[in-house]
């Protein structure tokens, strides 16, 4: 008997990946002392506290004895996750001297938050894109930030924040006399856990853009 899936939709397994994850920091062990108590590989438990692979019950038991929780406790609702500070996953979306770090759990479909950081001269390249969400919001927390959406510019400074369609083609730029950018991004729904590089995405659109017939030709 096997528990803890990937699958979604109705009669999807339980995801059990943060519970466990938050369970062995919050007992101060490692993952490779959580591996040698329970018996498992700390490959294992990296895909286990990821959601990528489900565990026998006589696994997890070995595992939550090891972590010294219940089984049960698993299952009950989560009151959420914390991400602390210095730990966040950095995630790609391409651009130009831009870091970018994950905000919310990896697995989280309804809402996505991402730190970037941008430096002079940094953004998502010339090409415009738009985005698989419905609605994307930008807060500058430090630096300036440039965005052009549907034709239109738009100069954020520090504290200034922005909501619009994700649909619209845009980019953004932090102008290279200004300084380093820190901008809060969140979307809804989330875009994938993997990244996506946005400067791709603006030349397959280009190109899709290139190939459609221009108004008034013949079909």
């Amino acid at each position: 008997m096997l528990m803890a899936g990937v699958h979604d939709g109705p009669d999807a397994e339980p995801r059990i990946g943060a519970q466990l994850r938050a369970a062995r920091h919050a007992s101060r062990k490692s993952m490779a002392e959580v591996a040698e108590e329970s018996g498992l590989t700390k490959g294992f438990l990296s895909k286990l506290e990821r959601d990528l692979t489900s565990v026998s019950v006589a696994s997890l038991m070995r595992l939550c004895e090891a972590l010294g929780i219940s089984v049960g406790s698993l299952f009950q609702a989560a009151k959420g996750e914390v991400v602390r500070k210095g730990e966040y996953p950095p995630i790609n979306f391409g651009g130009n001297a831009v870091r970018e770090y994950l905000l919310t759990p990896a697995g989280e479909k309804r809402v996505q938050a991402i730190l970037s950081d941008i430096e002079p001269g940094g953004g998502s390249g010339d090409e415009p894109y738009s985005l698989p969400t419905d609605v994307e919001f930008a807060f500058v927390l430090a630096g300036q930030l440039r965005i052009d959406v549907a034709g239109e510019h738009l100069v954020l400074d520090a504290g200034d924040a922005f909501t619009f369609q994700s649909s619209a083609e845009h980019t953004f730029q932090v102008l290279p006399s200004a300084r380093p950018t820190q901008v809060l991004w969140v979307f809804s729904p989330a875009l994938p856990d993997h990244g996506l590089d946005v400067q791709r995405l603006a030349r397959d659109q280009a190109r899709a853009r290139a190939r459609r017939p221009r108004a008034g030709s013949a079909r």
